[in-house]
């Protein structure tokens, strides 16, 4: 049997759509289901002030990437990054395949110490590095890892199916709907940072006129006033990593302003929260079910046949 290991809740999930589980010898500290797995030993953990204010966290991070080397440097050794491999793990799980990313160094651990890694194992595991940017590029993923383990028609029926759940969404509401909202979607609020890779896409599949994201590229941090001159219909919050109580912090922050409370969404009742790291976030399967999700917050009265809820509102 290949022994997998992961290192990030995106890479669990999409071993586990092929039904390699079973196969998993250690996981991120961040991944969290399914339930089967949660306790295989953990290769990652993280600098991040996870439990700090959102303002506070932002600033670690901007203050880590600021002090990152430049090429020409020699290395740090002594200078933590944000997240870490624990290698003496990692060498007892003995993995034949790494799945790792090269999307986010602010998200997981970075290509470059996945690689560095490698070299000071005593056996030589194939890495498999996800950098999706795009819906289509997260399908692609799943079908190359089931390619690279020789699942290629497993795989294959597994993209066939989301493509198939993306399709009715689209032909539901993204080409049927006429009354198109207008979407903030964020992915962090203090400060508030606009909705990049996938996400966009999302809301334009959706049915939504997106205002503010960056298609296929990351996302950046906006000023308030440009939340505030787009006004739009409804607000979708995503925070990146955060669950749905722990964005209701901070929104609570964010409307002790005024201008906040005066934003439409807010005032008509159009303001949806969805846990960040179990739906977009997470470039997997978990995305169709954002996808759904999303579609039924922006359009409560179209019935598409889709069993599921909207977001929690605020």
């Amino acid at each position: 049997m290949t022994r997998i290991a992961t290192l990030l809740p995106s890479a669990t999930d999409i071993v586990c759509a092929l039904g390699l589980e079973k196969s998993l010898v250690g996981i991120s500290h961040s991944c969290d289901q399914p339930s089967q797995i949660v306790e295989l030993p953990r290769l990652t953990s993280t600098t991040v002030p996870q439990h700090k204010p959102s303002s506070e966290i932002d600033q670690f991070v901007r203050s880590y990437i600021r002090d990152l080397p430049n090429a020409d440097a020699e290395p740090d050794e002594d200078k933590l990054g944000l997240y870490e491999l624990n290698m003496e793990r990692l060498e007892q799980a003995a993995p034949d395949i790494i799945i790792s990313q090269g999307l986010c160094d602010v998200c997981a651990v970075s290509t470059g110490d996945v690689q560095a890694a490698l070299c000071s194992l005593s056996s030589t595991p194939t890495l498999i590095d996800l950098n999706p940017n795009t819906l289509g590029d997260v399908l692609a993923d799943i079908q190359r890892v089931g390619t690279m383990l020789n699942l290629d028609e497993v795989a294959w029926q597994c993209v066939t199916a989301l493509q198939q759940r993306i399709d009715h969404v689209a032909d539901a509401y993204q080409h049927t709907v006429a009354d198109k909202p207008r979407v903030a979607f964020l992915e962090w609020l203090i400060p508030p940072f606009n909705g990049g890779h996938w996400n966009p896409e999302l809301v334009t599949l959706a049915g939504g006129e997106d205002l503010l994201g960056n298609p296929g590229k990351p996302s950046t941090t906006l000023s308030e006033e440009q939340l505030f001159d787009c006004n739009p219909d409804v607000l979708v919050i995503a925070c990146c990593g955060f669950s749905v109580p722990r964005i209701r912090e901070d929104i609570a922050i964010c409307l002790q302003n005024s201008h906040w409370k005066e934003l439409r969404a807010v005032r008509e009742g159009r303001v949806y929260l969805a846990d960040g790291q179990d739906y977009f976030a997470r470039p997997s399967p978990s995305l169709v079910d954002a996808l759904e999700r999303l579609a039924v917050s922006l359009h409560p009265a179209v019935d598409a046949g889709l069993r599921v809820e909207a977001f929690e509102p605020l």
